[in-house]
């Protein structure tokens, strides 16, 4: 019989609804392996066992009970948060030595989500400080570090959620994405990850939602695990700047998951964006055969310019500094904040509100720009990152130098951040070495269905779930 970290979301769910496992059970037995395994992965920001175990015995008695109707989707499944949204309770510390005793009083409007589908939340997620690096290596936790080679880095902004799910210290995670930071990880931990259309997921009620290039999104093991949680954190409140076009009536993200995305139109580019920016020959590689396993499956593949110029990237960046300015920090505090974070909010300081607002409008017309290019096509492939996972410490040095390595290491992500497009990356590629190498898919606005139907075909011709790093079997 297979171990319970070997079982998906869906599956560990399902046997909790057939009374073949307890909450309390799968609850322990990841647990279990946190603590075994997580000091050398550095995935967790915060371990919430008591937290996780009292949720358990409260789905077990559900789990037990004979009430009528259906269970919660996911009842008695851990799914860890990243530490960027608050769960009540919990520890929220943003990855910064600032927040280092702070406890969140209140849930996001997703985690409530996941807690009303049953979710047990077993502890928060390592990030870096703020979210704003491409790494997760901050002054709260340990490094976050991909389970195929410890010495090197789970990428970021959701490093420890990829770390977790790859390592099977969590079958799937909440995660963030505002430049990458869902794809990036993901990547570099060879599991698949999601970014969602602009507007699916709510950012309420206590992150601002600016230009609307950051959303929580899952990653997961595979395609259809992500997709159910697409379906419980799709949500929208009164304020949200942003809506995305909802499903038909009666259908799910999972449903379409499950089915054959018939013939599609994909358009491909590998060349960067970022000027000094070169692509890894196993990258590239990726790339090419991903390209070519879509053609075999009757796709129509056809190659296209690269969308989007270097100009973008200075107001993107200025946005960026923006971001990381947004977060309340006492004067006084401010010595306890990495060099990079400093950096961004002096830039965003030094900056006018006019600076800003030019900034935004040319991201948005870049956007507008885009969007008719691509929109002939159900989908866009391109690398997810430029180069193989890199070791820790490897982006760490004087902010500009800092900025640099990671835009050359990450050209492509942001794009779908600005347009507000869907976006994947799948786990089809490992190098000679066993390094994963994830590729990129771009759907169209709104276009999550057409998306995880051609993931979920990907992963059916490639299934990578049996490929499990060393750290899985211990």
């Amino acid at each position: 019989m297979a171990e319970i970290h070997e079982l998906t979301a869906i599956q560990q769910a399902e046997a909790v609804r057939r009374r073949d496992l307890s909450p309390v059970e799968i609850t322990d037995h990841y647990l279990a392996r946190i603590e075994r395994l997580d000091s050398r992965l550095g995935a967790f920001i915060a371990v919430a066992g008591e937290f996780a175990r009292e949720q358990a015995r409260n789905a077990e008695n559900t789990a037990l009970s004979d009430t009528p109707g259906e269970p919660p989707p996911l009842l008695g499944v851990p799914i860890p948060v990243k530490d960027l949204d608050p769960v009540a309770g919990l520890p929220y510390t943003g990855g910064s030595a600032v927040y280092a005793d702070r406890i969140a009083g209140t849930d996001s409007d997703v985690v409530a989500e996941l807690r009303a589908a049953g979710a047990v939340f077993t502890g928060k997620t390592n990030t870096p400080e703020f979210g704003c690096s491409c790494y997760t290596e901050n002054d709260v936790a340990p490094a976050a570090r991909t389970p195929w080679d410890l010495a090197r880095s789970a990428g970021g902004s959701s490093g420890g959620a990829a770390a977790a799910v790859a390592a099977g210290l969590a079958p799937a995670a909440h995660a963030g994405d505002g430049g990458g930071s869902i794809r990036i990880p993901a990547s570099a931990c060879g599991v698949f990850g999601l970014k969602p259309t602009r507007g699916r997921v709510t950012r309420g009620p206590v992150k601002p939602e600016f230009t609307g290039l950051a959303t929580s999104g899952p990653i997961a093991r595979t395609v259809a695990d992500a997709a159910l949680l697409l379906d419980i954190i799709s949500v929208n409140r009164p304020g949200d700047y942003f809506t995305a076009p909802p499903l038909a009536a009666g259908e799910t993200f999972l449903g379409h998951a499950l089915r054959e995305p018939g013939r599609l139109r994909i358009a491909r580019f590998s060349t960067p964006p970022v000027p000094g920016a070169e692509v890894d020959p196993e990258v590239a590689a990726a790339h090419e055969e991903a390209a070519k396993l879509l053609a075999e499956l009757g796709h129509e593949v056809e190659e296209i310019d690269t969308p989007v110029g270097a100009p973008v990237l200075e107001d993107f960046e200025l946005i960026w500094a923006a971001m990381a300015a947004s977060e309340p920090v006492e004067a006084a505090d401010e010595h306890l904040l990495r060099p990079l974070t400093r950096a961004l909010r002096e830039r965003a300081a030094d900056s006018s509100i006019a600076a800003y607002m030019g900034a935004a409008a040319r991201l948005q017309n870049a956007g507008r720009e885009v969007l008719p290019r691509v929109l002939a096509y159900d989908a866009v492939l391109s690398p997810t990152v430029a180069r193989l996972p890199v070791p820790v410490g490897h982006f760490v040095g004087a902010p500009a130098d800092e900025v640099r390595r990671m835009t050359e290491f990450t050209p492509f992500a942001s794009l779908a951040n600005i347009t507000g497009q869907p976006s994947v990356t799948v786990p089809l590629h490992w190098s000679a070495d066993g390094l994963p190498a994830g590729v990129m898919l771009t759907g169209r606005p709104g276009g999550e269905p057409t998306l995880l139907s051609l993931s979920a075909q990907l992963e059916a011709a490639r299934p990578w779930a049996d490929r499990r790093p060393p750290v899985w079997w211990e």
